[in-house]
């Protein structure tokens, strides 16, 4: 009941009561339309006519029923998912760092996790065994935690935000070196083939991933949600938190350990992609027109989940049958919004 009470303050009345309503309606149409789109829309098209049929019908024969349950809906599947989770992590690290630019890509987190699940996929694929799910969710995990951790030590040691960035994206570009690097010594066909999702793609996600990583991102997200209170209050200064009663220490430990999980989770079946947490959080704050975490955090999982799921149907359907990454789709519409962040930060700066 006293969740109840507190969205039903975060959503206010009047005007602004109806623009966050609107806002989430908004979200909730983009979503559905996306949904529909993704399902019709790919080198074999699929009439929205008979999408009904062919995912509810039980002739696994037809063509169309093929498509959709084998190759689309778990790839779109993992868009929303995966979307959602990259934009949380986003949310989260910038609560962090207290920095609107900070993001699992930029910092170097994804490519600390790609570098770990490349080596073990390497070691695991060139032994002549299946790489399970679970083992590239943990590998993950813990190059994201690497990465983190080196992030964490030069913040320490400078006081300087941009500076913070510049060291994290230095991060990045050793890791993705270091990665490419594995990959193309490597001899194995099947482990030069991972050049694909080194990239970034939601493709070749199967039901078994998907097993893995739903109740893992539900989970986490869920996590994060029950911690929008205590997000609010330590958004307004740590000795205000403390005055709430938020044990700041340990609040921070949980939003390092649920932002490298949901980037973690991301980098392990789609590969580093790029721009989302950094773009969605600040393009939903911007539509909701506020900040608060009750309200921020499910729009963003929302917004994460649409941004992917349209950046994903062009990757896909623009240069058909030619794929494109999915982090240069994200980077294209993902990039302007960093620099409209920072005109805006240099601008208020100056007045």
């Amino acid at each position: 009941m006293q969740k109840l009470n507190e969205i039903d303050d975060a959503f206010g009345r009047g005007a602004r009561g109806r623009r966050t309503a609107i806002s989430f309606i908004v979200l909730g149409i983009l979503l559905i339309v996306l949904l529909i789109a993704n399902l019709c829309i790919g080198s074999v098209p699929v009439p929205l006519a008979d999408l009904a049929s062919a995912l509810f019908g039980s002739d696994s024969t037809n063509i169309s029923h093929q498509v959709i349950w084998d190759i689309r809906l778990p790839r779109l599947i993992a868009a929303v998912f995966l979307g959602g989770a990259l934009a949380l992590s986003g949310f989260l690290l910038q609560t962090f760092f207290n920095n609107p630019i900070a993001g699992p890509y930029i910092l170097g987190i994804s490519s600390g996790a790609k570098l770990v699940v490349a080596l073990m996929m390497i070691v695991v694929i060139g032994a002549n065994q299946a790489m399970p799910s679970w083992l590239l969710v943990v590998s993950a995990f813990v190059g994201s935690m690497i990465a983190m951790l080196f992030v964490l030590a030069v913040s320490r040691r400078i006081d300087s935000a941009a500076m913070l960035i510049v060291a994290g994206v230095m991060i990045g570009y050793i890791c993705s070196a270091a990665t490419d690097f594995l990959i193309t010594f490597a001899s194995d066909s099947n482990i030069v083939n991972l050049k694909n999702w080194s990239l970034g793609s939601f493709s070749g996600i199967s039901w078994n991933d998907i097993s893995v990583l739903l109740p893992l991102v539900v989970v986490s997200a869920g996590l994060v949600f029950l911690l929008s209170k205590p997000i609010g209050a330590y958004q307004l200064g740590e000795h205000y938190a403390k005055s709430m009663g938020v044990n700041v220490q340990a609040f921070r430990v949980a939003l390092i350990l649920l932002s490298s999980l949901l980037a973690a989770s991301v980098t392990a079946y789609a590969g580093p992609i790029s721009f989302v947490g950094i773009a969605v959080p600040h393009l939903v704050k911007r539509l909701l027109g506020t900040s608060k975490p009750l309200l921020v955090l499910p729009a963003s999982f929302l917004g994460g989940a649409v941004f992917c799921l349209f950046c994903d149907l062009i990757a896909r359907s623009l240069f058909a049958p030619t794929e494109v990454s999915i982090s240069a789709v994200t980077a294209i519409f993902g990039a302007p919004v960093v620099i409209a962040i920072l005109m805006k930060r240099q601008k208020s700066r100056r007045a």
